[in-house]
């Protein structure tokens, strides 16, 4: 596996001296700064090329930019509102402008308004660090109370509403805030952040998109960018819902093996893959990730790779990021077939033998619990999941070439 790392340009917390120390082999950015639906220009890549190529001395670092995570999909594209159409015109754009820059990898996801959940950013774990955490009860008391999203009672069972309702009125008028904060916080690094009245807007405009509605405006809009990839060279990996469930009565439609079986199949073509990401796909015990890396490996473009616990081990709801190597997805035996995956890539001659990986989140500990950084993005913690992905990697490695 390719060792990457993400990062999130000059005033991340993480230097590129540190990505260097870390012993990462090439990094993961985006153009969080440019709007959503906006062509990224050459001159913006550029800059962020020479930004990951630069050292505090000026030296040259010797890392580049290799995957990008993300090149965002706009709220109209999902919705096919708007100006969807200009939006898909930019978006391939975007494209011929990085494949001109020589990356080759492009990962997005099609999560309609939040593109990832969390009702905690630093959870107080038992050893003194701090983690993320989705805890149902807390979100169905933004839904119900905080948000007052109309249908919303009808999502829930009446013991969870009980339990909901409790919660939220022992809730400090800053724990609300800070829940609300925290479940609207948006894509990781983004410029723009929705308000309440933001989400409620989006909510109605997504009133009448059911399942089947969504997942057909995503295969147009595959239809549109694939032939593109096509051309360039280029490799589109598609992220997972996280959580993978519905939430605040939107669709979910990239949260299984199924999900992503039909779009594989439908439109297949190399150019249109998946990121494989354990901790989303891990918050759901029916998802089984190493049988899902065996089966669709030949498409997994990209791996993130993290831990999650679930509350309840046999179902679906409350969960917090684990250690990488201690949570309820089996990360040696995944690991084990992505190393096969990548050994059958390299015998049939693919120039992408080897699939770029990143230590995905990961737990605030010892300095990073003040250093404020991007929620899950700790420099300590992803070291550590990077030191233990790293184990495993040579572990499993040197079991295999002595078998050989």
């Amino acid at each position: 596996m390719r060792q990457t790392w993400r990062w999130f340009g000059p005033n991340d917390t993480v230097s590129v001296d540190d990505m260097l120390q870390s012993g990462v082999e090439g990094v993961v950015s985006a153009l969080h700064h440019v709007p959503t639906g906006d062509v990224w220009t050459a001159e913006e890549i550029a800059r962020r090329q020479n930004e990951i190529g630069t050292r505090r001395n000026g030296g040259a670092s010797g890392l580049a930019w290799e995957v990008v995570e993300s090149l965002p999909v706009s709220e109209d594209i999902k919705k096919q509102n708007g100006n969807w159409r200009d939006h898909i015109a930019n978006y391939r754009a975007s494209m011929e402008n990085l494949a001109a820059a020589g990356i080759r990898v492009i990962c997005y996801n099609f999560m309609p308004v939040l593109d990832w959940t969390r009702t905690d950013l630093a959870w107080s774990l038992p050893h003194g660090g701090t983690c993320m955490r989705f805890d149902l009860v807390d979100f169905a008391a933004f839904d119900l109370f905080v948000l007052g999203r109309k249908g919303a009672a009808a999502d829930y069972c009446a013991e969870l509403t009980d339990h909901a309702k409790t919660r939220f009125a022992a809730m400090s008028e800053d724990r609300k805030t800070q829940l609300a904060h925290n479940v609207t916080c948006g894509l990781p690094g983004a410029a723009e952040h929705l308000t309440l009245e933001g989400v409620r807007s989006h909510l109605s405009e997504y009133d009448g998109i059911d399942a089947h509605m969504l997942r057909g405006n995503l295969m147009a809009f595959l239809e549109e960018v694939v032939p593109t990839a096509e051309r360039l060279g280029l490799r589109l990996c598609c992220h997972p819902d996280d959580p993978p469930f519905p939430l605040l009565g939107l669709p979910r439609v990239m949260s299984t093996e199924d999900d992503y079986r039909f779009i594989l199949e439908a439109i297949d073509s190399p150019a249109n893959g998946m990121t494989l990401c354990s901790g989303s796909l891990g918050a759901r015990p029916d998802n089984d990730l190493p049988g899902m890396m065996r089966r669709l490996g030949n498409r997994v473009h990209f791996l993130h790779l993290r831990n999650v616990k679930r509350d309840i081990a046999d179902g679906i709801g409350s969960f917090f990021e684990a250690e990488h190597l201690d949570g309820d997805v089996d990360m040696v035996a995944l690991v084990a077939a992505v190393l096969d995956e990548e050994s059958r890539r390299k015998a049939n001659g693919r120039e992408d033998s080897q699939i770029p990986m990143r230590p995905d989140h990961g737990q605030d500990i010892l300095d990073d619990l003040g250093r404020r950084s991007q929620p899950g993005y700790p420099t300590i913690g992803r070291m550590k999941g990077l030191a233990e992905l790293r184990g495993v990697m040579r572990a499993l490695s040197h079991t295999a070439s002595q078998k050989g």
